[in-house]
């Protein structure tokens, strides 16, 4: 079946794992999106996007029915329906009920026995809403750290996680902060770190070279979002010394734009916007070492950036400000310092040559941290946990939706019909994109 199809199928979903993914499938590639990629050949996956009103891809699919579609051999794909202005008070438990019943609608026509949801949402609670025999919440993030970044009170995400936690048999951390702060709770994750698509970057240095990017070498580049986790005052530092700065990716609001604005100015920094996931090889490899700049947040302290690896599969060196996750990597092709001399870090760096023996050290240590690794290990912790005590619900079952059926035959239910219950304790949970790299 093509991807981005209509499902019909009802065969080969047993056993099928959940996974709520913080990104849209068809957005920037994140963790979400690459773990489903390698899970999906080890057990049928069903991705399911976060909810948001302004999704892109939820726009006419309704009509279409294509809200469950399927994007590859044992991956599926549901997007949510939730109301206008989810995140409020007033609507999040509605928002809440739809998604329970929108995974109950997907996962029963899809068929066969649920394995587990993992869920990566620490403010929706969906375990149960599915039969599934194990839950796993994936706390990639310190999520209440990073709550005033994306405008939402962190008092309410920390309580809220702290259920969805609770209700889980299993959490899987990201980051040795984030595992150290379960564990400081009475709870006992598996660190199981990001990883990378390792064999995406191997041609890095036969790709063809990206358009409309004159820089003389060496060049230093940074691949990811520029917002309010990135510390402009290093990439300010890096270019004042007349070094050649490649900035690939999108800018958010959170980004000082009066200060980036006099960085691109600067005729040795080139700023070439938000690129599809095949083209970064290309601007890899005009790129002598990548910069993971990060403030010294506490959010990003518990995060793990998705790049340091993906520079590391492209045969680059990195150079980093001092986080954590990095750190317990354990390797030296990832030069750990402190802001004062971040600049001078990657002035060694590009005082090196690129040598053919330097890129394949980087390349075999890229390796030995894939996402089919990663994927293997989730895989296994999910299914060889045992099965729930006792099935306690965290939520109220709810009555039967009603229904209208699609151009492709399928029963959707209606979103918007009699739809109102509250989580445990009457409290609305709150909707909206969390975290990203």
């Amino acid at each position: 079946m093509p991807a981005g199809t209509a499902l019909r199928a009802r065969r080969g979903w047993d056993g099928l794992i959940v996974l709520c993914a913080v990104a849209a499938y068809d957005g920037i590639r994140m963790s979400d999106w690459h773990l489903a990629q390698h899970l999906s050949k080890l057990a049928p996956v069903l991705y399911v996007d976060p909810p948001s009103f302004r999704h892109p891809a939820a726009r006419g699919l309704r009509r279409a029915g294509l809200r469950l579609r399927q994007e590859g051999p044992g991956l599926a794909r549901l997007v949510p329906m939730v109301p206008p202005f989810p995140a409020r008070r007033a609507v999040a438990g509605t928002t809440a009920a739809l998604i329970r019943r929108d995974l109950r609608w997907a996962t029963t026509r899809l068929g066969g026995q649920v394995s587990a949801v993992l869920s990566g949402w620490p403010q929706f609670p969906v375990f149960g809403a599915c039969g599934e025999r194990v839950r796993g919440y994936w706390a990639k993030d310190d999520f209440a750290a990073g709550a005033a970044l994306f405008g939402l009170n962190a008092a309410m995400l920390q309580q809220r996680e702290r259920q969805v936690a609770a209700a889980a048999d299993l959490l899987i951390a990201a980051s040795p902060v984030v595992a150290a702060r379960w564990r400081s709770r009475g709870r006992d994750p598996l660190l199981i770190p990001f990883g990378t698509d390792a064999a995406a970057y191997l041609g890095t240095d036969r790709a063809p070279l990206p358009p409309g990017v004159h820089l003389p070498a060496p060049v230093a580049g940074f691949i990811g979002r520029l917002n309010a986790r990135t510390d402009l005052a290093l990439l300010e530092a890096i270019a004042a010394r007349g070094r050649s700065l490649l900035l690939v990716g999108p800018k958010d609001p959170g980004c000082d734009q009066r200060r980036f604005a006099a960085l691109q100015d600067r005729p040795n920094v080139h700023w070439a916007g938000q690129q599809p996931a095949a083209a970064l090889p290309s601007y890899l490899r005009l790129m002598d070492v990548g910069l993971v700049p990060y403030t010294p947040s506490r959010f990003n302290r518990g995060s793990f950036p998705l790049k340091a690896l993906e520079y590391l599969a492209a045969g680059r060196p990195v150079a980093a400000t001092d986080l954590p996750a990095l750190r317990a990597l354990g390797t030296d092709l990832i030069h750990i310092t402190g802001p004062a001399s971040f600049a001078d870090q990657v002035d060694h760096l590009l005082s090196q040559p690129r040598t053919p023996q330097l890129a394949a050290h980087c390349q075999a240590f890229a390796a030995q941290h894939t996402w089919a690794q990663r994927a293997t290990s989730i895989h296994h912790a999910l299914t060889s946990f045992p099965p729930p005590a006792a099935a306690t619900q965290l939520l109220r079952v709810m009555p039967p939706a009603s229904t209208a059926e699609s151009p492709d035959g399928s029963l959707i239910p209606e979103p918007w019909q009699g739809i109102a219950e509250q989580g445990p304790g009457g409290a609305g949970y709150i909707c909206g994109d969390p975290p990203r790299d």
